[in-house]
């Protein structure tokens, strides 16, 4: 029966388009006929009351004459079955009603006082068409979904390893969802979830809703193995309050995407994705000030150096449509470059948006490309996210850490000063504060080149043997903040792809803790604390609490309907592996050297009073280091560090690649 079913529907679904539209016509004729003579049946009673080949011929000729038009102007037919919704109903409504109505006048105009009409026949014939017409469609919309004979979803069941999944939220999100995925058949929505004691225990698009605290309840009356989140527009601490509950159930937990998300088109509502690691978090952000967004952008050239990377790019979503005038994108890697360029013009040519995108192919490490570009552009703010942010990676190249984290800041500041920008952005980190690695210590240093910088009016250029002072126009500002999710090198997609094949899920010390934020509340940020600064501002992000990276891992494994194994569950499905800590690895970041911390009017940005050195001074230390650099000197190297960075106390031995080569020789 099912297969004959299939089969008919396979050759009513591959007709043209041209012969559905003439069976639903035809069908249309036959459901009017049917409507009209049992019009006369209801009010008269008698089955011969009406006479399609008698009396009543005309009528029976007139009522689809008059309604076919009414329904194909209406767009009756221009409806694909399949998909067929509320405003299809509300169209069959209006076309069913005017074409009755239109029978009405023909009766009251044209009859015959010889034939019985009684007029309560036109008030029938309405109802009745509407049910029958309706009913049809619906009817043939479950009909091509498919699970018209199956209304238990029992056959898409069978050797088929459809999910049973139950929706967290019985709105209109959750109802969507439902609709979506019934004509998808990926899965068989078998329960409601919902926090509204009014919907509870009712039944809503033929699922049963059930409440938060009957959750296990519902798992065994249903066998649910995965839940959706389908509350689109609550808050992120709702969020993560939902997910706490959700955690100790064997089910796995995914979500639907925000209404910012299906407003702007960029996904539907049947595009489920994993759990946002942010959820967890639960931080709200923010909502950006407007006037401290635009004051270093609005009408302005705007350049952003490491364009392609992970808050660079953000950095250039979020200026696009801030009013700058110009937006170069300064980036070394010609992939990066490409994507990001070829992301943002889209979006420019989609939103019509009046600003001039231009992409460079360049290097942070390369002075006089850097003053070229800036000069020529006229550039009025700079914002310097170029870095080598891996800790592990930087600690195995030292020189290329110190040439491009300290020196391409240099470059970047220098040539700032030189070509006469306003304003100097840099993107810094935590792990500038009390560093044990390369890393946070060139970060720290880069951090010192703009302080001393900054407190001299007309400086004579590192690098410069002419002796000629440069007048100082620029403001440097420095932001430092921790961990932003699903960055380049982040562990949430590592702990992903690791879940997926089966674990184990990698940690590298059970007490390991860091700092998170989103990529775009950071970036917000970042622009937000650029326009606060005075002049050698050290700002520094409100991260909210830090985050054991082992509990994360847990909550990863749990929300992905996996449990854990340790100890205490031998047989669980994921274990956690913890492989010791990286070189120059913290256990703990930090966000302030010292104590002294003021806040700002911005209640997420806070400013740190930092120590530093004069730019004279500053300038001899540096000189001693790229020295050191350049002889492959880096037992020197580290020693420079740790006389010029306050707090530097590296761990371990030196593991620079080279400098293992060398000694090893």
């Amino acid at each position: 029966m099912f297969k004959a079913a299939d089969r008919l529907r396979g050759r009513l679904i591959g007709l043209s388009r041209r012969s559905k539209r003439l069976l639903q016509v035809a069908a249309d004729i036959i459901i009017i006929w049917v409507a009209l003579w049992l019009a006369f049946v209801v009010r008269l009673g008698d089955l011969e009351g009406a006479q399609p080949f008698g009396d009543h011929a005309w009528l029976f000729a007139c009522a689809p004459a008059l309604a076919i038009p009414v329904f194909i102007r209406m767009g009756m037919y221009r409806a694909v079955m399949r998909y067929f919704g509320n405003d299809a109903l509300k169209s069959i409504f209006k076309a069913v009603s005017l074409s009755a109505l239109l029978l009405a006048l023909m009766v009251y105009w044209y009859r015959d006082p010889d034939v019985l009409i009684p007029r309560s026949m036109v008030f029938n014939y309405w109802w009745l068409s509407l049910m029958l017409v309706g009913g049809l469609r619906l009817t043939m919309r479950q009909y091509f979904m498919g699970d018209w004979l199956d209304p238990l979803g029992r056959r898409a069941e069978v050797g088929h390893g459809v999910s049973r999944v139950a929706v967290y939220g019985a709105g209109t999100a959750g109802n969507q969802l439902v609709a979506a995925l019934r004509l998808s058949k990926a899965m068989r929505v078998i329960a409601f979830v919902d926090d509204d004691p009014g919907v509870a225990n009712r039944v809503i698009a033929g699922v049963k809703v059930y409440r938060p605290k009957h959750i296990k309840q519902m798992i065994d009356e249903t066998g649910a193995d995965e839940i959706l989140l389908a509350m689109p527009s609550i808050s992120r601490a709702r969020r993560r309050e939902i997910l706490d509950a959700l955690e100790p159930y064997a089910l796995h937990v995914r979500s639907v995407p925000g209404f910012t998300d299906l407003a702007s088109g960029r996904v539907k509502v049947e595009d489920i994705q994993e759990v946002d690691i942010a959820d967890l978090l639960g931080r709200d952000a923010v909502p950006p000030r407007q006037d401290l967004f635009e004051r270093c952008i609005k009408n302005q050239v705007v350049l952003i150096t490491g364009a392609g990377g992970s808050i660079g790019s953000e950095l250039c979503r979020q200026i696009l449509a801030s009013g700058a005038r110009t937006l170069l994108l300064f980036e070394h890697s010609e992939f990066n470059l490409y994507s990001i360029h070829a992301e943002l013009q889209q979006r420019i040519e989609r939103e019509s948006l009046p600003i001039k995108l231009v992409p460079i192919l360049g290097s942070i490490r390369n002075f006089e490309r850097l003053f070229d570009i800036l000069q020529t552009w006229r550039v009025n703010t700079v914002y310097h996210a170029a870095a080598y942010k891996h800790v592990p990676m930087v600690e195995h190249n030292v020189a290329e850490g110190v040439l491009n984290n300290l020196v391409g800041t240099l470059n970047a500041a220098q040539a700032s000063i030189k070509a006469g920008v306003a304003n100097f952005v840099l993107i810094s980190t935590d792990k500038a504060v009390r560093p044990t690695n390369v890393m946070g210590s060139t970060k720290r240093l880069a951090e010192m080149v703009l302080q001393a910088l900054s407190r001299e009016s007309a400086p004579v250029l590192f690098g410069d043997d002419s002796g000629v002072h440069r007048v100082n126009k620029t403001r440097f500002t420095m932001v430092r903040f921790g961990n932003v999710l699903g960055s380049s090198g982040s562990v949430i997609p590592l702990f992903r792809e690791q879940i997926k094949q089966g674990g184990p899920v990698t940690v590298t010390h059970p007490n390991i803790t860091r700092y998170f934020m989103t990529i775009p509340e950071a970036a917000q940020l970042v622009i937000q604390a650029g326009s606060l600064g005075q002049g050698g501002d050290v700002f520094v992000l409100d991260m909210g609490e830090p985050v054991k990276i082992a509990d994360l891992a847990e909550k990863m494994i749990r929300l992905s309907g996996l449990s854990v194994c340790d100890e205490l569950h031998p047989h669980g499905d994921i274990s956690i592996e913890f492989t010791g800590l990286r070189p120059g690895e913290k256990l703990y970041e930090e966000l302030l050297i010292g104590e002294d911390v003021k806040p700002t009017e911005h209640p997420m940005i806070m400013r740190a009073e930092e120590d530093m050195l004069p730019w004279d001074e500053l300038k001899a230390r540096l000189q001693e280091l790229l020295a050191a650099v350049s002889e492959d000197d880096y037992a020197r190297v580290r020693v420079l560090l740790r006389e010029t960075v306050h707090g530097y106390v590296p761990e371990g031995e030196i593991v620079d690649w080279i400098h293992l080569r060398n000694r090893e020789r």
